[in-house]
């Protein structure tokens, strides 16, 4: 069992914001913070977290109790099992009495990290890479960079350290290929990735032998969720914290040459786009976020979607727009860090950014561009509070030379509680679109079964997403909707495809046994075939769709 003096202590560094936080969005609400409860539906928050009691409260079902008890609620676990969850993203260290055993964290990943910093100090042609991008020495010992070398040699480190591959593989450092194990990070520069908690759970990789993947990073795994974590993020806290505001750059090296000048809440997204997943971790505090992406055009878009699903979600801060290709690490390396300063003091606010993209990419000479343009804008500001509505009016009247009374605007917030899109809403039908979006993995699982006719409210959404429009306005307004849920594995995607089936062919075999015009022979057949995909439907078996 675990001893009573480590339980006290554990307590004594929770926090239980921080704990929840990692659950769910919090917004702070005077002294104490609000959400909506995870373990009911409801419309309005009525779930509290105290931060002075350290306890949390809903109003609407009576769930309550300290940063512990939501763990074991949350995630079903035992006292124990919530317990050594909490101690582990903690890296602290629980004890036992006589009549348990001791389990601690795997030290797989630490020991692999150590390997490849040491290995770092003995190859030259990555010391001479960090160099020649301005990387100090203090900067490489404080990331924790390293080098990772040949295949075999990890291989062979992790076997003389007794680890099992089992678990490596699991942890996400080798993998399985036809011809057996193999590393997965192979000749390149290594960033260790970290929990917010600041426990090691991944790594990204930049090559220096010219592969044609550029960087890498560690797989889904257990512990590796690359659309929930930031680069630096356990560095930066503190800062963040501090200073109410985070910078959000794409790369590793943005982020180290950044805290190199100063600007020490700096982080990074991994190798991927801003999604809704990094929301409660970007909301700790309710910093100002800006978006530091590249002066390119990939880095631009990248910028354009996070500022769309930011600005829906009202948060506040802006994207800076950098010049000429450049990038944060370069002006860090060339010595301009006075105009960073500048650039980080005024960003272009998300709204006025998005806006001047969508406008931009017409040519607003030509009439039927300029109506394109003009439906774009409006149907983005929509998703906007009803105040941001009307601040952006003027703007995109004057930008399109139109008299603001044609820019028809809503009467009613866009937020994300209210309905975001037509009357005619199907929770259902929105949670499988969501899912793809979230997912898409997922694709060709339900194109085997569902196609877009057979949704009845929500076929536009379903067909935007099947041609990779992410950036449209109803599916940013979508992805932000806490009241849309996303069926995270095989199971509950098949329980939901399950029941949207059943609904869709009971439909169909109403329709049909009403209709009377259709021959005797069709209606009979149409009949039979209805009802006996309904019935392997209700044995838990999927059925195709026929036409």
């Amino acid at each position: 069992m675990i001893t009573q003096d480590s339980i006290e202590a554990l307590k004594a560094r929770l926090d239980i914001v921080d704990v929840i936080g990692n659950y769910i969005e919090l917004k702070k609400n005077g002294a104490n913070f609000k959400a909506r409860c995870p373990f009911h539906d409801e419309k309005s928050p009525s779930f509290n977290v105290n931060p002075q009691k350290q306890i949390y409260h809903c109003f609407g079902c009576g769930a309550g109790g300290d940063a512990i008890k939501f763990v074991m609620e949350y995630e079903k676990l035992s006292y124990p099992e919530a317990l050594e969850k909490l101690a582990q993203s903690l890296n602290f260290t629980l004890h036992y009495d006589d009549k348990g055993v001791k389990k601690e964290r795997s030290k797989l990943m630490d020991r692999l990290n150590d390997f490849y910093t040491s290995l770092l100090e003995k190859n030259t042609q990555a010391k001479v890479y960090l160099s020649e991008r301005g990387v100090f020495e203090s900067s490489i010992e404080h990331f924790g960079i390293g080098y990772a070398p040949a295949s075999q040699q990890t291989l062979g480190f992790l076997k003389s350290q007794m680890f099992r591959m089992d678990e490596a593989v699991d942890l996400g450092v080798v993998g399985k290929g036809e011809n057996g194990l193999y590393a997965r990070f192979i000749e390149r520069i290594t960033f260790p990735i970290h929990s917010p908690s600041g426990t090691l759970v991944g790594f990204g990789g930049r090559t220096i032998s010219g592969h044609a993947a550029k960087y890498v990073n560690s797989p889904q795994s257990e512990i590796f969720n690359k659309s929930r974590l930031l680069y630096a993020y356990h560095h930066a806290r503190e800062s963040i914290h501090r200073k109410k505001e985070i910078i959000i750059t794409e790369g590793y090296l943005d982020v180290v040459m950044l805290h190199q000048a100063g600007f020490t809440h700096a982080v990074a997204t991994l190798g991927t786009a801003l999604t809704a997943e990094h929301f409660p971790l970007l909301q700790k505090g309710e910093p100002r976020v800006i978006m530091a992406y590249d002066g390119d055009e990939a880095g631009q878009n990248a910028a354009l979607k996070a500022a769309r699903l930011l600005s829906a979600k009202k948060i506040d801060g802006g994207v800076v727009l950098f010049e000429g290709g450049l990038d944060p690490a370069d002006m860090v390396k060339s010595g301009q860090i006075e105009a960073l300063s500048a650039l980080f003091r005024k960003p272009q606010p998300f709204t006025l950014f998005v806006l001047t993209r969508i406008l931009d990419a017409y040519h607003l000479q030509d009439p039927a561009q300029k109506e394109q343009a003009l439906h774009e804008s409006i149907a983005y500001l929509k998703t906007l509070s009803p105040l941001m509505q009307e601040e952006y009016r003027s703007y995109l009247a004057s930008r399109l030379g139109v008299s603001p009374s044609l820019i028809k605007l809503s009467s009613t917030p866009a937020s994300a509680t209210a309905p975001i899109f037509s009357d005619a809403r199907d929770i259902g039908e929105l949670g499988l679109i969501k899912t793809l979006l979230e997912h898409p993995r997922f694709m060709d699982q339900v194109l085997d079964f569902i196609d877009v006719s057979m949704l009845s409210h929500h076929g536009a959404e379903f067909t935007l997403t099947l041609q990779g429009r992410f950036d449209d306005p109803r599916l940013m307004a979508l992805r932000v909707d806490p009241q849309i849920h996303v069926f995270e594995n095989d199971a509950a995607l098949k329980a939901e495809m399950l029941t949207f089936l059943r609904t869709y062919y009971l439909r169909r075999l109403k329709m049909v046994t009403s209709e009377n015009t259709l021959k005797f022979e069709k209606k009979a057949f149409l009949i039979r075939t209805y009802r006996d995909k309904i019935g392997r439907l209700e044995r838990g078996e999927l059925v195709t769709f026929d036409g």
